[in-house]
């Protein structure tokens, strides 16, 4: 049995495109699934007053049961057909994998 794959995904949206954002977030969780994926932690970034910032938004661990799975995600028929809607609300995203650690 493979262990499971994590990937740490960090996303700048454009400016007033928060709600969007969400709603976009909640679609794919769903597709993510389907595929035994899922975002277990999306941790909303805090920046003051830096509104109109395309600061990054937040950061979401997101696990999968295997490597081939993550891997697979994109290319999944659903998900490659959301890269227009995704492109309107992201300007940049950082994806790291990772692993779990502690705990300590």
């Amino acid at each position: 049995m493979s262990e499971q794959y994590i990937r740490v995904v960090s996303p700048w949206i454009h400016p007033g495109q928060e709600a969007a954002f969400e709603a976009y977030q909640r679609d794919a969780s769903r597709i993510m699934a389907r595929h035994g994926d899922r975002i277990d932690a999306a941790i909303r970034l805090s920046y003051g007053d830096a509104a109109g910032d395309e600061s990054l938004y937040e950061l979401s661990i997101v696990s999968f049961p295997d490597r081939d799975s993550a891997d697979s995600y994109p290319a999944a028929p659903e998900t490659a057909g959301s890269v227009e809607r995704r492109a309107k609300l992201i300007a940049k995203t950082v994806i790291r994998a990772g692993r779990m650690a502690g705990p300590y």
